[in-house]
């Protein structure tokens, strides 16, 4: 009886792997058969034209203004936060109600932290439809998950760590400078991949704020578009899925180049730490 439950249960999860995988392939292979034929030099470096001949230049710029920005307002707000939580603050109800907000913050809708910064960050500050604008709201969406992973991180930081370095006699800022913070370092970078990939998939929050600008943004105060909105309004008003398909393709392009930068940095972390 046992080992015909085990039985089930091996079926079910390579079953279910075998779900994923196929789902992943199916997506994928969907977005390429669909848009590889308009992936050319003229279509990635050409400025952008109402009559469809134009390229995705600037929304790829803009993209990328948009996942840098956004990335250095909240990894160090997040990282500070995460590092106070975890090792400065006393546990208890306090920082049980703010891990909670946190938590409760990464499942709030897009929309609402679209329409939350149209309302502060586009009326309130004056900063208008702008860049930054979009990069200050989707900070905010991605702040609690950088906070969590990199409590996390540091979690994992074994307590011999510390009690070493103190013992030696560093001071607790050192200690925390010196020992557990780089020895976090891979997990909190990979929090960031994970952040990165938020940003690029954001559509409706970088619509109510950044705007639809197409054309080339040459400060972070101008609007523009991203590769995602304009993927959503070339779908909407022209329903041309072939060229939205192209525009995912430069995306996971983009997240996979991203990863890779990322994956490598936090091997060469790995390797300095041990």
């Amino acid at each position: 009886m046992r080992q015909i439950k085990d039985n089930i249960l091996n079926t079910l999860v390579y079953l279910c792997a075998i779900f994923t995988v196929a789902v992943l392939v199916i997506i994928v292979g969907f977005i390429f058969i669909n848009g590889i034929g308009l992936i050319t030099p003229a279509f990635l470096l050409s400025d952008y034209s109402a009559s469809g001949q134009g390229g995705i230049l600037p929304m790829i710029v803009a993209t990328l203004y948009t996942i840098v920005l956004s990335i250095f307002i909240a990894t160090p707000i997040g990282v500070l936060a995460a590092v106070y939580l975890q090792e400065y603050a006393k546990q208890g109800k306090v920082v049980k109600i703010i891990r909670f907000a946190t938590e409760s913050l990464a499942g709030i809708p897009s929309i609402v932290y679209g329409l939350f910064g149209g309302i502060f960050f586009v009326v309130v500050l004056g900063l208008n439809y702008s860049i930054i604008s979009g990069s200050l709201t989707v900070s905010i969406i991605i702040l609690p998950l950088i906070i969590r992973t990199t409590e996390e991180s540091l979690k994992t930081v074994p307590k011999s760590y510390r009690e070493a370095s103190l013992g030696l006699g560093a001071t607790k800022f050192q200690t925390l400078y010196k020992i557990i913070v780089p020895s976090a370092t891979p997990g909190i970078l990979s929090g960031l991949i994970l952040s990165i990939g938020r940003v690029i998939g954001e559509s409706a929050a970088i619509l109510l704020t950044a705007g639809t600008v197409a054309k080339m943004p040459t400060s972070i105060f101008e609007s523009a578009r991203t590769l995602t909105v304009q993927a959503y309004l070339v779908t909407k008003e022209k329903g041309n899925i072939q060229e939205a398909a192209a525009i995912g393709i430069v995306l996971i392009v983009i997240i996979l180049i991203l990863n890779t930068l990322a994956k490598l940095i936090t091997k060469k972390f790995n390797k300095a730490n041990y």
